[in-house]
């Protein structure tokens, strides 16, 4: 088979510049509620917003890391196939940009979301078969295969959502139900099953073999938990007692979740030959606050009132969301590609990681202080223009983090 040399590089480049063109909408989107922009449909641009950030930055950028994986392992595989894989859901991830942007939920943009999941189907199988081939004591095949399996099962969601906008049948329910389903098990699925595979495979080849058992614990709690608690996102609706029970069963058992999971910071501080760039030990601290936030939200979300909170006002969702998709998803992976890229590349720009940080974290608060606005609270006085700012820094911070990756210049060819 011929030896062909997946540019991992070249992918994480375009991921990054496609988060950055997700960043740009998002300061798009942020300028028109506050100022006049008659030439674009918000509605419209956020559903291109959303689109993209899921298959333009974090799905192309999840792929190539996993494919470096097999790389790292000496897989002998047809690696032209991934890179073919990897340019038609790129180039699906644009065409659905603009088709959402300029007519929203219609024939094209429909079409290029069917196409894009059977793209992902493509990679299941080629992932799934490669994976076979290795013999890695990490649990990370396992966490990877858990991943393909729920790209999949998001799929029906997806699907759901594309019949229901098609067949113009506007059941509120039936839309969030639906809407629901998909970001669930993307984002509690695929997205948070690839990114724990990598940190563990990639602790595993450093020596750290503590953190198998750890693996092993987590991986059989989140794979028992993963669909039960996407009950939790519909308790608004009249679910069978039965559901609300294992949602709520579920919700409380994932708090094992934290607890192995807490369990690797103190062995990690001790271990101190793993020699983690203090760049990417802050995005991975702040990616691990994320998750026990993110935990302990969906737990709370039991209680019938918060529930009502947390799903019935926007601020609220659209905090939450953003704390799973870049404090948890967004950070993990930038603090990752730092250390693949640092014997090469030397490291990601600390600069640029700041400011897109501070824009983070002043949002998240911000969106708090608006969603707590349903319980009387007074107002944060120019919240909107507040939120403005912070987008503008996660997208300057965001570019220029792109950009220094891009000039650096490879020190070592064995590297990716």
């Amino acid at each position: 088979m011929e030896r062909y040399i997946f540019k991992t590089k070249l992918w994480i480049q375009i991921a990054l510049i496609n988060f950055c063109i997700v960043a740009l909408a998002g300061v798009t989107l942020r300028y028109k509620i506050n100022f006049p922009l008659p030439s674009i449909n918000q509605k419209y641009l956020l559903h291109a917003h959303s689109h993209f950030a899921f298959d333009g930055w974090v799905a192309i950028a999840l792929m190539a890391l996993m494919v470096n994986y097999l790389q790292v392992h000496n897989i002998m595989a047809n690696y032209k196939k991934y890179q073919w894989i990897l340019i038609l859901n790129c180039i699906a991830a644009y065409g659905m940009f603009i088709s959402f942007m300029l007519e929203g939920y219609a024939l094209y943009s429909i079409t290029l979301s069917t196409i894009s999941i059977f793209i992902s189907y493509f990679f299941i199988f080629y992932l799934w078969r490669d994976l076979n081939k290795i013999e890695d004591k990490s649990y990370a095949v396992k966490w990877f295969k858990g991943a393909l399996v729920l790209i999949g099962i998001s799929s029906i969601g997806a699907f759901s959502l594309a019949y229901l906008m098609a067949n113009q049948i506007m059941v509120q329910d039936y839309y969030f139900s639906a809407i629901y389903f998909f970001l669930h098990f993307q984002y509690n699925g695929w997205f948070l099953f690839a990114c724990f595979g990598l940190l563990f495979a990639w602790l595993y080849q450093k020596g750290f073999l503590p953190s198998v058992a750890i693996s092993k614990k987590l991986f059989v709690i989140m794979a028992v938990t993963v669909a039960p608690t996407y009950f939790l996102s519909i308790l608004w609706l009249k679910l069978p007692k039965i559901l609300h029970w294992t949602a709520n069963i579920s919700g409380i058992l994932q708090l094992l979740v934290l607890f192995y999971f807490i369990q690797l910071h103190p062995v990690l501080k001790k271990n101190i030959s793993l020699k983690i760039t203090k760049t990417s030990k802050y995005l991975w601290i702040m990616a691990s606050i994320a998750f026990i936030m993110k935990i302990v939200l969906q737990m709370l979300s039991i209680i019938p009132y918060l529930s009502h909170f947390a799903f019935g006002f926007r601020p609220v969702v659209i905090g939450y969301l953003h704390l799973s998709f870049v404090g948890i998803i967004s950070f993990f992976i930038l603090g990752y590609i730092n250390e693949i890229l640092r014997p090469a590349y030397k490291h990601v720009n600390g600069g640029g990681i700041v400011v897109f940080a501070i824009g983070f974290l002043v949002q998240e608060i911000v969106l708090m202080l608006q969603g707590l606005e349903a319980m009387e609270i007074e107002p944060l006085p120019h919240a909107n223009i507040i939120l403005f700012v912070c987008a503008l820094l996660m997208a300057i911070g965001l570019i220029w983090i792109t950009m220094g990756i891009m000039k650096k210049k490879k020190a070592n060819p064995q590297i990716i």
